[in-house]
């Protein structure tokens, strides 16, 4: 189990938050609460917690605003956002995703489960040194900064999500092998079957336009899934 973590829980059914909160609580985590979308706005800005369980509807604004907010502003963009919601159609999990958000739960749901998402969320934000005592991997105009968690194309910072960190890594480290959607999904993601193929689609869509120039060096393999290029391109 990943170390204790300082987790925003937003939900305005208040035996549900009481609930999650509670399990939260006895695995060893630090837990606060909002009840409405401003409030967890102002939360995450003045507490930037370590992880943010959000449900999607919300009086006001709505959790998906929240999400925009939260993944849109550069000191909290690396923040992990699970989203918790009563909508499972595919286009409800497609939308939270391309916001930015980590993982999507549909209610009704298992706390166990729940708890061991959010597990397994933190754990892919833990820097992985074992790949690269170094810490730092200089490939062309793109530089990784492993122990930090930072990332830089040609000298300029690019802010990237834990979950992008974790995919760029993954696929950098294997240079010049094809990875399946599959097996993206399996080891970035951690949870074989529980998440869309087109989900790997759409966050590598999303780090390319991050990585700017360097987003080229991670090549589509069509119908396969992707490979990042052996050498740096010119």
């Amino acid at each position: 189990m990943p170390a204790m973590a300082l987790i925003l829980v937003v939900e305005d059914e208040r035996d549900l938050q009481d609930v999650v909160a509670y399990n939260l609580r006895q695995a060893g985590h630090e837990v606060i609460t909002a009840d409405n979308g401003q409030e967890a706005v102002q939360l995450v800005r003045a507490r930037h917690p370590e992880l943010v369980v959000l449900d999607l509807m919300l009086p006001g604004m709505p959790g998906t605003e929240v999400c925009r907010s939260i993944k849109g502003n550069p000191a909290t963009a690396k923040i992990p956002v699970l989203m918790l919601t009563a909508k499972g159609e595919e286009v409800d999990r497609v939308v939270g995703f391309e916001l930015g958000a980590d993982d999507y739960v549909v209610k009704p749901f298992s706390v166990r489960e729940l708890t061991l998402r959010i597990h397994a969320i933190l754990r892919r934000g833990q820097p992985d040194v074992a790949t690269d005592p170094g810490g730092l991997v200089t490939f062309g105009r793109l530089r990784i900064g492993r122990e930090a968690h930072r990332v830089w194309v040609d000298d300029k910072e690019v802010v990237l999500t834990a979950l992008e960190f974790k995919l760029l890594c993954t696929i950098f480290d294997r240079r010049d092998r094809v990875q399946s959607r599959a097996t993206l999904l399996d080891d970035v993601w951690g949870m074989s079957g529980e998440i869309m193929t087109r989900t790997v689609d759409t966050h590598v869509k999303r780090l390319r336009e991050k990585l700017g120039p360097a987003g080229a060096y991670i090549e589509t393999v069509r119908g396969t899934g992707y490979r990042f290029c052996a050498t740096p391109l010119e």
